[in-house]
């Protein structure tokens, strides 16, 4: 049951089973259905969560209330508003599940605790941190220097199984782009494989 998330761990720190007992002791896995709302905008975010199973998405309004997609979570990634659960603020943004999900849950005092018993546990959740600091500059990059094909063509390439996972709507939220701009260019690409 642990298997997946024992194997994420282990890639930033080993464990003995000592350790990992005390780590599968203190996660809660819970299951959503579709469309749940796991976070609202200025709620205060209770939860570090690693993806077992299902599609997430972190999305914020703009000022005319449109929904923009900042990222999609799947299988093997933690998902969480950082700033909200570290320093206990509401959040800005939400946090939906986008197919039936699986989470192994830690809250604030889970957390504190697990950092209390295994220490170097912190650089886990260090390395996490750098990970999506990286990830977010490379988006970032890529929104001010690429053109909207460029940056779906990106997308597709690094979350190559997202595509057939969410609405087109919600990848055209992530690129900053039309829905139909997403679904001509996915049409321009199938007819060029079909060459």
């Amino acid at each position: 049951m642990f298997e997946n998330i024992i194997k994420n761990i282990t890639r930033f720190i080993s464990i003995t089973p000592e350790e990992e007992k005390k780590i599968t002791d203190l996660l809660v896995c819970q299951s959503f259905p579709k469309k749940t709302v796991l976070l609202r905008e200025g709620e205060i975010c209770q939860f570090e969560g690693y993806i077992h199973k299902g599609c997430v998405r972190m999305y914020c309004l703009d000022d005319d209330g449109t929904e923009v997609t900042l990222l999609f979570a799947i299988e093997d990634w933690w998902i969480s508003d950082i700033a909200s659960f570290q320093e206990q603020k509401p959040s800005k943004v939400y946090i939906e599940t986008l197919e039936d999900s699986e989470i192994y849950m830690l809250n604030p005092t889970t957390k504190e605790k697990l950092l209390q018993v295994i220490p170097k546990f912190e650089r886990v959740f260090r390395m996490l941190v750098q990970r999506n600091l990286a990830t977010l500059q490379s988006r970032l990059v890529n929104t001010i220097s690429k053109t909207a094909s460029d940056r779906y063509l990106e997308f597709i390439r690094v979350y190559p199984s997202i595509p057939q996972r969410v609405a087109q709507y919600y990848i055209a939220s992530y690129l900053g782009v039309s829905k139909e701009f997403v679904s001509t260019i996915r049409k321009r690409l199938a007819s060029k494989k079909e060459k």
